[in-house]
């Protein structure tokens, strides 16, 4: 055998021995380690820009040409849900999916869900949707206002309380990419109402503050901010929810004022967010008599649905009612003229009894598009809204073209979002974006930033000379159903530092036999904290008051002399009501960030910084706080 030979033998050789080896079985754990996937890369998100890119209108006008006008009626409706699992067979699913198919939807709304769960949902919907889903959630104060075990941002007033627009800016930044990570595209955020009305009950420290010119800093930051990263934000509730007494949930506020006020203040921050290049912007339920006096009678009970959004007990009927602003002409003509914005008009929420109590979903559907509105988002009825649109446009009470105009934006900001390229939402990347210790660091900076001490007539603040073994009452007063854990955050924060104390907690349903026990309990105290968690509950008749029960403890003990510091987890407002609190602390939520915030600032671990961003009436003027060092 010559040398060449041999080489060519083994050379086979070794090729056969190869292939036969590549043959054999594989065990399973093996080929699955072999054949994992990478870990997918999110995908590189733009910031938005209001002005649609030429791209995203030859797109959008190619897509017209061939819709049907069922295509475009249902291109307007973005329905609301709470995303928990659900089966296929269930009837909660075979009714979205039946709005996504039948109804051609352009958008979902995702109110309290899981995380997870929301994103499966919306996959599985976006699937069966023919055009993109527009996905929407209000993260006023970030994704934990929505979404389970995830981390809520102070709100609006605590920021402004820091006096820092930065704040603003990081939180709208943060909340971005939180928002798309969990499959999101259009945050209802900032709220830029002007909140100069103590007595508001649904505002409140949802607002920036009283200051028109502050408000307009604050929410410029925040668009900002979030509209980089690649979201649309949204200015509301225009015309400007802050002056009213009443909750659009449970009835029609009005205010009663001349467009040169309405100029001077409520205008102000909505302006500064269309300069900011602010993508939509979502016009409230909100009458204006001195803008639009047309006059609206309440339905007949047979024909008025049931109330959604509250109870039937909790609708507030007003008889001589005006045009609310979502169904006026001239608060459209105000803000596309005069306000200048070109971007997308988005109705509140069509459910809210400010325009079910006075219209039927069909007839709500088409006013709000009549007076220029672009999405109609959560109508009480959606088949009802869908059929109103329609029949309006066949009928000629509403031009085609005006539809045609609303769902060109619609679309253009779908294809500019990059919802044409990719429109389903990685699973594998939500645990590393989501409440990333960047967010809770942020969370907490806010927080410690923005506690503020109003009044501290005998020196109570910090609480360094109590002594280890001092008896410390905390009397925690909720308005909520959480009676079982809504002090604990302030509770065990407190008690690292050293200092132990007994807490009893007075809701609605407190007995008499509980608040006398209380009064007897924080009598025998050292110190009293009253913890008053009076917080903004959107539709609720308790909406940012304390309980009868907490109120008759407290000021049994504010007339007892005890030594007493007060701090309001929510309502600042609420000294107004117990002018005897000798010592005062606002937090402006009940956020774990900030009843930490509350708890080290007390402790003197922190230095105490704040300023009240409104006035307490009669009180104090914004700009009140009292520096405490660390």
């Amino acid at each position: 055998m010559n040398s060449r030979f041999k080489l060519n033998f083994l050379l086979s050789l070794f090729l056969v021995l190869t292939l036969c080896f590549c043959a054999l079985p594989v065990h399973p754990q093996e080929a699955a380690r072999a054949k994992a996937p990478e870990v997918s890369k999110p995908s590189k998100i733009a910031p938005f820009r209001r002005e649609p890119s030429s791209a995203a209108l030859k797109w959008a006008n190619e897509e017209l040409r061939r819709m049907s006008l069922e295509d475009k009626v249902g291109q307007l409706i973005s329905v609301g849900i709470n995303a928990t699992f659900l089966n296929q067979e269930s009837d909660a699913y075979r009714a979205l999916k039946r709005h996504v198919e039948d109804n051609k939807i352009g958008g979902i709304i995702l109110f309290r869900s899981p995380v997870y769960e929301s994103v499966i949902l919306v996959n599985r919907m976006q699937q069966l949707a023919r055009y993109p889903l527009l996905i929407s959630a209000d993260l006023e104060a970030g994704a934990g206002m929505r979404f389970d075990d995830t981390v809520n941002f102070p709100w609006n007033m605590a920021v402004a309380a820091t006096g820092n627009p930065e704040y603003a800016r990081r939180q709208g930044e943060i909340t971005a990419r939180e928002a798309r990570a969990i499959g999101i595209q259009h945050v209802f955020a900032p709220v830029v109402d002007v909140n100069n009305n103590a007595a508001n009950p649904v505002i409140n420290v949802r607002s920036y503050g009283e200051d028109p010119a502050d408000v307009a800093r604050f929410a410029a930051a925040f668009t900002v901010g979030a509209q980089a990263a690649g979201v649309i934000a949204t200015a509301k509730h225009f015309p400007g929810h802050g002056d009213t007494a009443v909750d659009s949930h449970r009835g029609l506020p009005e205010i009663n004022v001349a467009r040169d006020r309405l100029n001077a203040v409520e205008f102000v921050p909505f302006k500064a967010a269309v300069n900011a290049g602010v993508g939509s912007v979502m016009v409230g339920h909100i009458a204006l008599p001195q803008i639009d006096p047309t006059a609206i009678k309440p339905l007949p009970r047979e024909v008025k649905g049931r109330a959604i959004d509250t109870d039937e007990a909790g609708e507030i009927i007003e008889e001589k009612a005006t045009m609310p602003a979502t169904m006026s002409p001239v608060m459209g003509r105000l803000l596309r003229s005069e306000l200048g914005f070109s971007g997308m008009i988005v109705t509140d929420a069509l459910s809210m009894s400010g325009l079910t109590i006075y219209f039927t979903p069909e007839e709500s559907a088409v006013r709000a598009l009549e007076a220029g509105a672009d999405m109609l988002l959560k109508p009480a009825d959606v088949d009802a809204a869908f059929r109103g649109v329609r029949d309006a446009v066949k009928s000629g009470r509403i031009g085609e073209p005006r539809i045609e105009e609303s769902v060109r934006r619609i679309l253009s900001a779908k294809y500019d979002l990059g919802l044409v390229e990719q429109r389903l939402t990685p699973i594998d990347n939500i645990d590393r974006i989501v409440g990333s210790k960047d967010v809770l660091e942020l969370a907490q900076e806010i927080a410690e930033h923005a506690v503020t001490l109003v009044r501290d007539e005998d020196k109570l603040v910090p609480v360094k000379n109590l002594k280890r073994d001092a008896k410390i009452f905390n009397l925690a007063v909720t308005n909520g159903d959480d009676r079982a854990s809504i002090a604990n955050p302030f509770v065990s924060r407190f008690s690292r530092g050293g200092l132990k104390m007994e807490t009893m907690v007075l809701d609605e349903r407190s007995s008499d036999q509980e608040v006398q026990k209380a009064i007897e309990r924080a009598k025998s105290a050292d110190l009293v904290f009253a913890s008053l968690y009076g917080r903004v509950r959107s539709g609720q008749v308790s909406s940012v008051g304390i309980p009868q029960s907490g109120a008759k403890a407290l000021s049994s003990l504010i007339a007892e002399k005890k030594p007493m510091i007060g701090i309001s987890f929510g309502n600042p407002y609420l000294l107004q009501n117990f002018p005897g609190l000798r010592t005062y602390v606002v937090a402006y939520g009940d956020m774990p960030s900030l009843q930490h915030a509350v708890a080290r600032a007390l402790l003197g671990e922190i230095e105490i910084t704040g300023k009240l961003p409104i006035s307490l009436p009669g009180l104090y003027p914004r700009g009140t706080g009292i520096q405490v060092k660390k």
